[in-house]
C-alpha cells in the first residue's frame, strides 16, 4: 500500500511540474493569415500612439503602446526588432510625462534588443543610446547623459564613415563600367571621385588608395593623355608596376 501510494504522489508530482513547465500561448496556435491582421492591427497602434504622442495626449499615446506591445510580444516576442520599436516609443512618452523609471526600462530594453540584432554600428543603435542620453540629462544625471551622448556621436561617425566607403565603392563600380564601354570621360569623372572619398578616409599610401592612382594613371595613358597619366603614376608608390612607355612621335617618311 506504501509503495502504492509513493507511486501516486511521484506521478502527481512530475504531471505538475511538466504543466508549470509549458505555458500555454494564446496566440500560438493561430494561423498565418490571423497573425498578419494582428500585427497590422499592433503597427496601427503604434501609429496612433506616435500621432498621439506628437499632440501631446501622452495618456492616449500610452494606452496605445501597450496594446501595440501586447500584441507584439505574443506574435513576434519580447526580443523582436519591431517590439523593440514600441518599447523605445513607449519609453519616450514615459520620458515626457516625467516617469523617468519606467522610461529608462523601456528605453534600455530596446537598446538591449537593437544591440543584438544590429550591431552597434546601426542608426537604430545610435537613436537609443541617443534617447537614453537626453532622458538622463532629463533626471540630472549630466555624467550619465555625457558617456551616453559621446556613444551616439562615435556611432554616427563610424556610419558615416561606412556610407564614405561604400560611396566610394560605387563611384569605382561606375568608372570600371564606363571603362569597359570606352565611356572615358564618365570612368574618368568617377575614378577621381573615389579617390577623393577614399584619400580622406585612409591617407595618401593606403593600398585603396594607391590602386585609385594606378586606375586613373593607366586610363589617362589609355586616352592618350600622357601628361596626367604621368602625373598619377608618380603619385602611385607602386610606380613600376604601371610604369608607362614613352611616347615617340617621328615624321612620316616621304
Amino acid at each position: 500500500m506504501r509503495n502504492i501510494v509513493s507511486v501516486l504522489f511521484l506521478v502527481f508530482v512530475i504531471t505538475g511540474c511538466t504543466l508549470k513547465e509549458q505555458p500555454t500561448n494564446p496566440m500560438g496556435n493561430l494561423s498565418t493569415v490571423k497573425k498578419q491582421a494582428l500585427l497590422q492591427e499592433a503597427n496601427g497602434l503604434n501609429n496612433m500612439g506616435v500621432k498621439a504622442y506628437r499632440e501631446a495626449n501622452y495618456k492616449a499615446a500610452i494606452n496605445y503602446y501597450l496594446k501595440s506591445i501586447n500584441i507584439k510580444e505574443n506574435i513576434l516576442g519580447e526580443n523582436d526588432l519591431n517590439t523593440a520599436t514600441s518599447y523605445n516609443n513607449l519609453g519616450l512618452v514615459y520620458k515626457r510625462s516625467g516617469q523617468h523609471a519606467k522610461a529608462l526600462a523601456y528605453i534600455s530594453q530596446a537598446l538591449k534588443i537593437r544591440e543584438e540584432k544590429l550591431g552597434r554600428v546601426d542608426s537604430r543603435t545610435a537613436e537609443s543610446y541617443n534617447n537614453l542620453g537626453t532622458l538622463y540629462a532629463s533626471m540630472g544625471k549630466k555624467n550619465r547623459a555625457l558617456d551616453f551622448t559621446k556613444k551616439t556621436v562615435e556611432i554616427k561617425e563610424k556610419i558615416i564613415k561606412k556610407e564614405q566607403i561604400d560611396t566610394a565603392i560605387s563611384y569605382n563600380n561606375i568608372a570600371v563600367l564606363y571603362e569597359e564601354e570606352a565611356e572615358y570621360t564618365q570612368a574618368i569623372e568617377n575614378y577621381l571621385k573615389a579617390l577623393d572619398i577614399n584619400k580622406n578616409i585612409y591617407g595618401e599610401e593606403h593600398p585603396i588608395t594607391q590602386g585609385n592612382y594606378k586606375n586613373i594613371a593607366l586610363l589617362y595613358y589609355t586616352m592618350g593623355e600622357y601628361k596626367k597619366a604621368s602625373e598619377y603614376a608618380k603619385l602611385a608608390k607602386e610606380a613600376e608596376e604601371i610604369e608607362l612607355e614613352p611616347i615617340v612621335v617621328g615624321s612620316e617618311s616621304e
